[in-house]
């Protein structure tokens, strides 16, 4: 175990001087012979020599190596940089023959000298003894004037050490913790700023005005934080606020303290400034404020959807009982024109227009028809079942086989699937879709059902894997596609009466029922060239 006694840095002649006194001194301490503490203090001067010459950053610690009670031994290690025995030989040669003990290493850019003297009387040594000579060393009084200089400069120097080491300890704290720091003087200048603000700053941040504010502080903040600043330096307070501070292309909140910088005495002539990050407690506020709106908000809602259901309920109510009422009348009208049209001539009928009356009179009847269709398309009061639109199809057709058989119409019709619905309302709408499909045309009519395509640029809410997508596409008249946002709304007509017969409810009723089974349709479409309707209905 070696005990250190003390060092002594290696830079001149005169550390030489102090290297050869103190090993002398130690050696007497420690009861050696004067021949003994020649030739040891001689030795290690020699190396110390070769060192202040040619080596650098060399260094030599003498101490006592305590290898048992009974053996005991002055050391002196002498470190460099350099590899001193290659760079003077002659020097180590003479110290080896002067100690025979002595040991030399070289080994990553580090060499180390070892040289020891066997103390004859160890037993004398005691551990009190050893302490009394750290002691004396601790606090020897000068040799010289240059050693006492050398003593106070080496306090200097740790205390230099010491110091720097703490500013570095600060600033490694300032810079490390998730707080913008910057400190200000009376004149609006910027006298340092920590890592944590320079990684917020574009721009060198050197005055705290609103021309470099502006550059990182939400604009409408600035006139506050300014205030504050003022008010802080006039009545030397704190100023505690709230300021937005751009991180990328948002900004990011931040609790501002403006705090006098005080010194011991209590003067001060520079203020502290902190941001800290209060983002997520603001999202937070904001959230609960927002929550509270929107309670409000859905509550108004509740309570406009309970009326609109109750108005939907009379109206629907209000459908049924005026098309009833209607109907009735109407049918006696047209029975009466039956009757009396029995007994007259065609001139006389066409004289007292009973082909237009009788007309006119059918085209109501499918009028009120139609919108007492549309008034009860309605799933809340009837439960979804499993419906094969094969089947649907077949009805569809049956029903339509007359029209079919008259205008000749090719009609093909692809396997389709078996979705979840309403089996009345998807009759309904494949219905009116083929019969529009063979009323809108001037050639042989032909109708194609398809299951499975998609068609190109559609925009779906979900992926298309969701849906059941079916065509119905036909060879017509086709339309712009300028109708598209009207051609599913009540009572459009796209053409004259007198040229193709309806409505104008067909495709409204065909929408509402797509609609009621949460799916979508749309068509694409060109004058001359078609009509393609697209229906989405989903698989769950």
């Amino acid at each position: 175990m070696v005990k250190e006694i003390i060092q002594i840095n290696l830079d001149n002649e005169m550390d030489l001087i102090l290297a050869h006194k103190r090993c002398m001194k130690i050696a007497e301490m420690c009861g050696m012979a004067s021949s003994f503490q020649t030739r040891f203090s001689t030795a290690v001067s020699e190396v110390a020599r070769c060192a202040i010459a040619k080596g650098t950053n060399s260094l030599l610690v003498l101490g006592l190596n305590i290898k048992k009670a009974t053996q005991k031994e002055i050391i002196a290690v002498i470190t460099d940089s350099v590899d001193l025995k290659n760079c003077s030989p002659e020097a180590f040669i003479y110290a080896s023959k002067i100690s025979g003990n002595i040991q030399y290493n070289y080994a990553n850019n580090q060499s180390e000298t070892k040289i020891s003297q066997p103390i004859s009387a160890p037993g004398l040594l005691s551990e009190a003894k050893i302490k009394s000579i750290i002691d004396y060393f601790k606090f020897e009084p000068p040799l010289s004037p240059y050693d006492e200089i050398r003593k106070k400069n080496i306090e200097l120097i740790v205390l230099s050490e010491k110091l720097t080491e703490s500013e570095n300890k600060y600033k490694q704290l300032a810079n490390t913790i998730p707080i913008l720091i910057c400190v200000l003087n009376e004149r609006n200048n910027v006298l340092l700023v920590n890592e944590s603000l320079e990684n917020y700053l574009d721009l060198p941040f050197l005055s705290f005005d609103r021309k470099t504010l502006i550059n990182f502080i939400h604009p409408e903040d600035i006139d506050n934080l300014l205030e504050g600043w003022n008010k802080a330096k006039q009545n030397r307070s704190d100023f505690l606020g709230e300021t937005r501070i751009k991180s990328g292309s948002n900004y990011i909140w931040h609790l501002t303290s403006i705090i006098p910088n005080k010194a011991e005495d209590g003067s001060f002539n520079s203020w502290l400034v902190y941001f800290v990050d209060i983002n997520a407690q603001k999202m937070i506020v904001e959230t609960l404020k927002d929550n509270t709106e929107l309670k409000l908000i859905q509550r108004e809602l509740e309570s406009a959807n309970s009326k609109l259901r109750f108005k939907n309920k009379e109206l629907e109510q209000f459908a049924y009982i005026a098309s009833h009422d209607l109907q009735e009348p109407l049918r006696k009208i047209m029975i009466m024109l039956s009757r009396a049209g029995e007994h007259l001539s065609e001139d006389q009928k066409k004289n007292y227009y009973f082909d237009r009356i009788t007309l006119a009179a059918g085209r109501l009847s499918n009028l009120i028809t139609d919108v007492l269709n549309y008034s009860r398309i309605d799933n809340k009061t009837q439960q979804f079942e499993e419906v094969d639109l094969d089947d649907i199809l077949v009805e569809v057709l049956g029903d339509l086989s007359l029209v079919i058989e008259e205008k000749n119409a090719i009609v093909n019709v692809n396997p389709l699937p078996k979705v979840l619905g309403l089996g009345t309302q998807l009759r309904q709408l494949f219905y009116n879709l083929i019969n529009n499909a063979l009323k809108f045309t001037t050639i042989q009519p032909t109708v194609t059902v398809n299951y499975g395509d998609i068609p190109k640029d559609e925009k779906l809410l979900g992926s298309p894997e969701n849906y059941h997508i079916i065509s119905v596409a036909d060879n017509g008249i086709g339309m712009d596609s300028k109708y598209s946002e009207r051609i599913f709304d009540m009572f459009q007509r796209l053409h004259e009466r007198d040229q193709y017969g309806g409505n104008g409810i067909g495709l409204a009723l065909c929408r509402r029922i797509i609609e009621n089974h949460n799916g979508l349709i749309n068509f694409s479409s060109n004058p001359g060239e078609g009509t393609t309707f697209w229906i989405y209905i989903p698989k769950k």
